[in-house]
């Protein structure tokens, strides 16, 4: 059974519910990724510990096996070209917060001139650095960078954090501009979208797609509610199932089955 509502424009306060997001293109599935890998490498790199820092290292060589895909950079320039064409018809329009449109127009181009500022692969510079080349290929073995197997590391480690810090942040440096359009896209993306207020019932909901494109589905599931989503997605239907999780966390095959109201967005640049 599927039933939407009328869609909302103010929609009630996030701290009610728990976000879920499904990417529907290769390309935004990426995007999330390196979103995710951006927000440990920031957390861990703030730290003060060793250990920490070793973890940031750690998403620092995913971030790169990630960001390297060969069409990642000239995808994100098209896409932020695309937006802020589409962005400066709007400065004509009335009801237009023109100081805001101005600020998000600029933080493209900036972006843009950045990430186009970098020549080769995103990451490359790393691959030439023999001491991250030596940790990273030992991280493949496990318990493969004990302080025997490398000592050199064990050296750095030693360092003060605020020393150790400021290496991690050189070797990032040449990537921020992947991270911030990165971040940039999201945050256009999750912003074109209208709430809509949908209704699950017996474990499910689905919704004909009519043909349309989206690039990213949303849901917010009220906090009262212990259900997780599986979701599937063509341009013709959407399928969500709710399930409860189980004694050892799994969810599958335990379906939600009472009926609920929950949050869909649905977003396309």
């Amino acid at each position: 059974m599927t039933t939407v509502v009328d869609k909302k424009t103010s929609p009630a306060p996030v701290s009610q519910f728990t976000t879920y997001e499904f990417p529907l293109n290769e390309r935004i599935r990426t995007l999330l990724r390196l979103e995710d890998l951006f927000l440990k490498f920031d957390f861990y790199l703030h730290q003060e510990h060793k250990l920490d820092h070793h973890s940031a290292l750690l998403t620092l060589f995913e971030i790169i096996e990630v960001g390297s895909r060969a069409d990642l950079k000239s995808d994100l320039i098209q896409e932020l070209e695309r937006q802020r064409q589409s962005l400066s018809h709007l400065q004509e329009h009335p009801g237009v917060d023109n100081s805001l449109l101005r600020d998000t127009l600029l933080k493209i181009d900036k972006v843009a001139q950045e990430l186009s500022r970098y020549g080769g692969r995103l990451g490359h510079h790393l691959r030439d650095n023999e001491f991250l080349t030596i940790i990273r290929s030992r991280c493949s073995i496990p318990g493969g960078v004990c302080e025997f197997d490398l000592p050199s590391y064990r050296h750095w480690q030693c360092k003060e954090p605020a020393a150790r810090r400021s290496d991690i942040q050189l070797w990032f440096e040449p990537m921020k501009a992947l991270s911030q359009a990165a971040f940039l896209v999201l945050r256009i993306l999750r912003e074109s979208g209208e709430y809509c207020i949908a209704s699950a019932e017996n474990g499910n909901f689905t919704q004909q797609m009519t043909g349309k494109s989206f690039q990213l589905l949303r849901v917010d599931l009220p906090v009262e509610h212990e259900v997780v989503p599986e979701f599937s997605a063509n341009k013709y239907m959407l399928w969500i199932r709710f399930n409860t999780p189980g004694a050892n966390g799994v969810c599958k095959n335990n379906p939600y089955t009472e009926a609920f109201d929950f949050r869909l967005q649905f977003c396309n640049l």
